[in-house]
This record gives C-alpha cells, sequence and structure tokens, in this order.
C-alpha cells in the first residue's frame, strides 16, 4: 500500500499536459454553433412559425401543436446536420444536477425499416418515471407519472449526439419538482411587481428581467490521487489529513501563473462551452493552491442558470480527459479556502434601464434609489430565508471561514451609497438626485459620484455586497444550483416592491405629487435598513455577531433549523401571495432539504468510521509494531530500553491515539443507530447534525497519526501531494 501511494504520486507529477482542441476559427466564428439560437431559428423556421417561436419566448405567448411541429421539423433538420441520433428533455430535479432520458429519433417507416422522427408533441412534452426523483412526500414510490415540458426562452443544444431540450419538472398532480420551474415563476413575480414601479418613471416599460453573472469556483486533483482517497471518491472532500506546511499563507497561488495542464483544460471547457452559446469570459487561479475560477458574461438569469449547470456538467466531463477530477464541494479541504458561487443579481427593463445603476438624470437617480433600499429591504424582511436559501450540509463547511462571508445575511454599501443614504433621510422629500459633476451644486442637492462603480469597494465578509450596478451573493455554495438562492431572492423583492408600489399608491391618491410620494416611502424603509442589515464591518468579528443578533438579523447557524425558515407563516404568505410556491410545495421542498442533510451527513459519517478502521488504524498499528520490534531488538542487545527513548514515546502516543479513534468511532456509530432511529424527520436531522458537529473529533487524532506514522506506510495521499501536483 504504501509503494502503492507513493508511485501514485510519482505518476501525478510526472502527467503531461494534453493540448487542448482548438479550433482553427476566432471564437466569435464558432460561438453557439450547437445551439439553436435565434440565427438558427431564422435559418430553419418559416416566417410564420419564427414570428410565433419569438412571440412565446419574448411575450410569454403560448404555442399552438401545429407551429410546434413546424418548430421541431427545423430543430431536427439542424439537428441532423449535426450528427444528432437522440433527443432528451434536460431538468434540473432535486438532486442538485441535472437528469436526462435519451431517446432515439428513429421510428418504424411502415415499409420494414426505420427513419428519424421528431414532431411537436415530442418537443413540447415528455413523460419520465417521476418516483424516484426526491419529492418530499408529493409523490409515492408507486405513483410514478411525472412530467417534463419545454422552455422555450432556454434554447435547444446539442450535447455529444444529444438534442437537449431545457424543461420544467412537474408532478402528475401538477406540483413542481425541479429548481427551474418555481425559478420561473420568481422571475415572472419579480417583473409584475417591478413593471408598475418602472411605469411610474418610464410608461413605456413592460417587462423587467432579473440578471445572473455567476462566478464558479473550484478544485481540481489529480485523478491517480483521487482514486486513493475514498472520502474524496465519496463525499467530495477530505475528511482527514493534516495540513501542509505551506497552503496559501504565501498568497501566492492567486492570480498566479496558470499551470500548464490546468490551462490547457480550462482551453477546452472554454471552447466547448463557447460552442454551447456560453459566454465565458474569465479564468484565473483562486487563493487555494489548486484552486480556481471562471465567470461568463453576464446574463438574463434563467438562461444564465441553465448555463451554470451545463458548464458544471462540462467540468466534470473535461476534467478527466486532462487526468484531473474537479472538486464542486464547498470545503474540500480544511484550512484553505472554500469554494463558492457568487451570484451576481440585479433587474433591467426592457427598454435598456438597469434598475440598480444611476440613471440620466434626477428622475432616473430616484428611481435607482427606489429599486436600491426596496431590495435592501427585502433582504431585511426575509433575511433568515435567504439565509436558508443557501444552507446545505456542505456549504456549513464554508460559511465563515477562509474568506467566505458568515451565516449572518447583511448587505455591504461601501461608503458612497451609505452617504447618499443618510444624506436622503436629511433633505426634504422632492429633493433632486443628481450625479456630481452633471451640474453645479445647489443647497440640498443629494449627490452620486459620477464614477459610480469605482467609488465602491468590497467587502469579503459580506454575503450581500452591493458592487456599483448590482448586488453579489456571495454565500450560494459552488456545488449549488443557482436557482434555489434566486428564487428566495427574486420573490422577496417582488412581494416587497409590492407593498411599496401599495404605500406610494395610497400617497398619491391624497394629493402628493409622485417625486414626493415615492420618497416619502422610501424614507422609513431607508431608517430600517440603515439600522439593521446594511453592515460594512468585518462579519468575522465575534462583536459583529453578537450586533447582529441585537440588531434582529437572523444568527442561527443550524443547518436544520435554517431550513425551518421556509415553513414560518411569514416565507408561507410570501411565497404564495407572489405564485412561487404553494404551501405544499414549500413543505415538500423542506422535507427534501432535512433528508439531503442527513442522508450526506450519515454518507460521511459511514466513509469516516470505515477509513478510520480500515485504513488509519492498520497503517498506525503496522508501524507501531515495528517500533515495538525495535525496542525488543535493542533490549535483547543492550539489556534495557530508556523509558524516553525516541521509539518509547512514539509506541506511547500511537498507541493512546489509536485507542481516541477507535473509542470515538464506536461513539459515532451509537449516535448513528439512535439518530436513525428517530421517525420524525426535523429531529431526525438535529440528531445528525450532532453527528457532523462530531466528526472533527474524530479527525483530530487521525491527523496526529499521520504527522507520526512513517511516511512509506500511511495509505491515504496527504494534503502536501493533493494540493501541489499541476
Amino acid at each position: 500500500m504504501s509503494y502503492d501511494r507513493l508511485e501514485m504520486v510519482k505518476e501525478s507529477f510526472e502527467k503531461k499536459a494534453i493540448p487542448a482542441n482548438v479550433p482553427s476559427k476566432k471564437p466569435s466564428e464558432y460561438f453557439g454553433e450547437l445551439v439553436f439560437d435565434r440565427d438558427k431559428m431564422r435559418k430553419y423556421l418559416d416566417s410564420k412559425t419564427l414570428s410565433s417561436l419569438i412571440n412565446c419566448i419574448d411575450k410569454t405567448e403560448s404555442l399552438d401543436l401545429k407551429t410546434a411541429d413546424a418548430v421541431a421539423k427545423g430543430i431536427k433538420e439542424w439537428a441532423l446536420e449535426h450528427g444528432v441520433t437522440h433527443v432528451t428533455h434536460w431538468f434540473q430535479p432535486l438532486t442538485e444536477g441535472t437528469a436526462e432520458k435519451h431517446d432515439s429519433l428513429i421510428d418504424y417507416d411502415g415499409k420494414g425499416g426505420v427513419i428519424e422522427t421528431f414532431d411537436g408533441s415530442s418537443l413540447v412534452q415528455q413523460e419520465p418515471d417521476a418516483s424516484s426523483f426526491p419529492s418530499g412526500g408529493i409523490r409515492e414510490t408507486f405513483e410514478a407519472r411525472g412530467y417534463t415540458a419545454w422552455d422555450p426562452t432556454s434554447p435547444v443544444f446539442i450535447m455529444g449526439d444529444t438534442l437537449c431540450i431545457p424543461t420544467v419538472f412537474i408532478s402528475y398532480t401538477g406540483e413542481a419538482l425541479d429548481y427551474k420551474t418555481p425559478f420561473k415563476k420568481a422571475l415572472k413575480a419579480v417583473s409584475d411587481a417591478a413593471v408598475p414601479i418602472c411605469r411610474l418613471f418610464d410608461p413605456s416599460v413592460s417587462k423587467v428581467y432579473s440578471y445572473l453573472g455567476w462566478e464558479q469556483e473550484y478544485f481540481l486533483v489529480d485523478e491517480i490521487l483521487y482514486s486513493a482517497r475514498p472520502d474524496l471518491m465519496i463525499t467530495g472532500r477530505t475528511l482527514m489529513g493534516h495540513m501542509s506546511s505551506k497552503n496559501q499563507q504565501l498568497d501566492d497561488h492567486y492570480f498566479g501563473a496558470i499551470p500548464t495542464r490546468v490551462a490547457e483544460f480550462m482551453k477546452d471547457l472554454e471552447i466547448s462551452g463557447h460552442k454551447l452559446g456560453i459566454p465565458i469570459k474569465t479564468r484565473h487561479n483562486e487563493v487555494a493552491p489548486n484552486q480556481f475560477e471562471l465567470a461568463p458574461i453576464y446574463g438574463e438569469a434563467n438562461l444564465s442558470n441553465d448555463q451554470n449547470q451545463i458548464v458544471m456538467n462540462l467540468m466534470r466531463q473535461l476534467a478527466r480527459k486532462h487526468g484531473f477530477v474537479v472538486l464542486l464541494h464547498e470545503k474540500p479541504f480544511d484550512g484553505v479556502n472554500g469554494s463558492g458561487k457568487h451570484n451576481n443579481w440585479s433587474l433591467g427593463t426592457d427598454t435598456g434601464t438597469s434598475l440598480l445603476a444611476p440613471g440620466k438624470d434626477s428622475k432616473g437617480n430616484l428611481q435607482f434609489v427606489t429599486f436600491f433600499v426596496n431590495v435592501l429591504a427585502a433582504v431585511q424582511k426575509y433575511n433568515g430565508l435567504l439565509k436558508a436559501s443557501i444552507a446545505s450540509a456542505t456549504n456549513a463547511h464554508r460559511l465563515g471561514a477562509n474568506e467566505a462571508p458568515p451565516a449572518i445575511v447583511s448587505a455591504f454599501l461601501g461608503r458612497t451609497m451609505t452617504k447618499v443614504l443618510h444624506k436622503l433621510l436629511e433633505v426634504p422629500s422632492g429633493t433632486p438626485i443628481e450625479i456630481a459633476g452633471k451640474q453645479g451644486k445647489r443647497v440640498g442637492l443629494v449627490e452620486i459620484p459620477e464614477i459610480f462603480v469605482d467609488n465602491t469597494d468590497r467587502n469579503r465578509t459580506s454575503p450581500f455586497a452591493f458592487t456599483g450596478n448590482r448586488f453579489e451573493f456571495r454565500a450560494v455554495g459552488s456545488s449549488a444550483n443557482c436557482a434555489g438562492a434566486l428564487t428566495t431572492l427574486n420573490a422577496a423583492v417582488a412581494s416587497q416592491l409590492k407593498a411599496f408600489k401599495k404605500e406610494v399608491d395610497g400617497r398619491m391618491e391624497v394629493g402628493s405629487p409622485m417625486e414626493i410620494a415615492v420618497m416619502d416611502s422610501l424614507k422609513p424603509l431607508i431608517s430600517s435598513v440603515i439600522d439593521t442589515v446594511c453592515f460594512d464591518g468585518n462579519g468575522y468579528s465575534d462583536e459583529w455577531k453578537e450586533e447582529a443578533g441585537k440588531r434582529g438579523l437572523d444568527v442561527e447557524t443550524s443547518v436544520p433549523k435554517m431550513f425551518s425558515r421556509f415553513t414560518l407563516p411569514q416565507s408561507i404568505e410570501m411565497f404564495t401571495s407572489t405564485g412561487v410556491y404553494s404551501e405544499k410545495e414549500l413543505v415538500a421542498r423542506n422535507e427534501v432539504k432535512l433528508e439531503t442533510y442527513i442522508k450526506k451527513v450519515q454518507i460521511e459519517a459511514r466513509v469516516m468510521g470505515r477509513m478510520a478502521i480500515n485504513h488509519v488504524i492498520p497503517a498506525a498499528v503496522q508501524y507501531e509494531t515495528s517500533l515495538l520490534k525495535e525496542i525488543a531488538l535493542r533490549k535483547d542487545i543492550f539489556g534495557e530500553v530508556r523509558e524516553d527513548s525516541t521509539e518509547t514515546v512514539l509506541v506511547g502516543k500511537i498507541s493512546c491515539l489509536i485507542e481516541d479513534v477507535r473509542s470515538k468511532v464506536e461513539a459515532m456509530k451509537e449516535a448513528r443507530k439512535k439518530a436513525n432511529a428517530v421517525e420524525d424527520i426535523y429531529c431526525k436531522a438535529l440528531a445528525y447534525q450532532d453527528i457532523a458537529d462530531s466528526l472533527p473529533g474524530i479527525r483530530r487524532p487521525i491527523d496526529k497519526l499521520e504527522e507520526i506514522v512513517d511516511n512509506r506506510l500511511w495509505p491515504l495521499p496527504k494534503y502536501r501531494e493533493l494540493l501541489f501536483i499541476s
């Protein structure tokens, strides 16, 4: 075993970079070639069908079956030209991944042969088995029927030989069983709530879009070493392993030169993404060794989220080609940075106006302040719920550690906007809000600096930071589906905007001019958010945790208890009134979250126990035995061995550590038995949280043994090998 491990390390260092398959064309020439985008629509669809499909996408008009057949005919022609043989409805169940069932395009031709067929009914709807996907009790095991339905707003694409159709996934009884369905409802809700407010400033606005720019962090490890770590293979993180002498303390990896093997992987990933219409733009080394990041150009939220799911699948596939395994776990290595997926979120109108950026005049600036403050008010009101939306068994290891934001949702504004808000409270309602430098100053003017983005610093400890023209929801985990957090955020903002519009309408009905009615409605919100959710300081400090509690922010750190926020009366009312979730769906999804939490901790506990007994203790006993033989040999030759001799001291330490590991593993197993006997799922999750909290106690003596046991005998690749191989 020791020889095998050292040979694996040697082989990993000897790996050579595999050149990426770089096309001879420029990216702009092959971008989107595997996507049935609007250029393909214009080429393969007749004008009537094209017009109907564009209206369906842009204006949410329905498609009749005849039009769907015509769309399917054009898609089939395009797909066959690319060698497609199969079709699948591609959806996002509550498994934290994607799902697909491939059907061949062939059918009998009635003459003893087969032909390729694809019609509107196959495009619009399929019926995958719903019984084995998480449903939270909505579907019994014997109730298998579920439906996938085409989402025309996210274009059809080709992966390999398969035509992939993005779809929603619902049960036979109509409840959502996926991430996309409620996400699309939340996007509609925020648009419906925002448009009436926008029309106070610009009557031509008819739709508001939610935008998403995700930043995907990830680790790469050598495939050879990964295969020798059962914990990495099964749980996605290292459950044991002593910190390397050198890790990220020199800050020499961040933005450093990208290792050759990694660069070739990144090239392949970018090329594949560009062909699928994904505008991957940024790549760089992250802070921790072997940690990296990629990010696309900002995009419409539903499409951008689908693209993130595609990219995560591509990463897993292409990493293997280059001898890597990609780790999307939020905390795969203890003692170094974990991986997040910062969600840069904003709102914009169909007239091209960004609602979270200053306007061109005083009226536009008032509109900006209106949406800016209402977002903050939503974060304040639904503080615990937003935290629950990013909570998971895996993200719990990352939050509050090594540059990740803490498990308290606060908003960072920066000095510029903080000053603006304070000044808005001081001046009379109706005071113009202008961009500094655009016109001369006058008494009472509220100014926003012209170079606005550069006047907003960054706060790495803020979960929800304003960064100039958007908010960065930094608490979302690397492996998460962005739709989970953004469904809650958009629904919360929609609810707040509806309440705000009602308040403004009431003031206008009694004679207040629009600008004064808006500002009079904003001032109480500004005063409230400044005193509660706005915080620009160090989110890691103990003082902030105490202060946050005093401000009324949610300071809960228990993941199962965070989940309970979804089924509070306030949450149920918000989600149902915006049409995003029914109460039944909320209860079911909470059950899925609890089940997933229990299973993930259960798996980790099993792996930890088995590795401790089957890997660690045998290696420690083998080294202990060799030391005892050395002591016995010395005693035979010299007649005695000093009690403080190196061998004797080491034997004593090893013996104590082995017993510590064994006893803690046995205690953990007993705790698992008791937890498994608990019937109530919430109480069971709390019992498993106690088990999760016990795992570091098992790890500590194991990591001490790793420092003592002969390196040639240690059976698992160490951090110094896993983190420095590229």
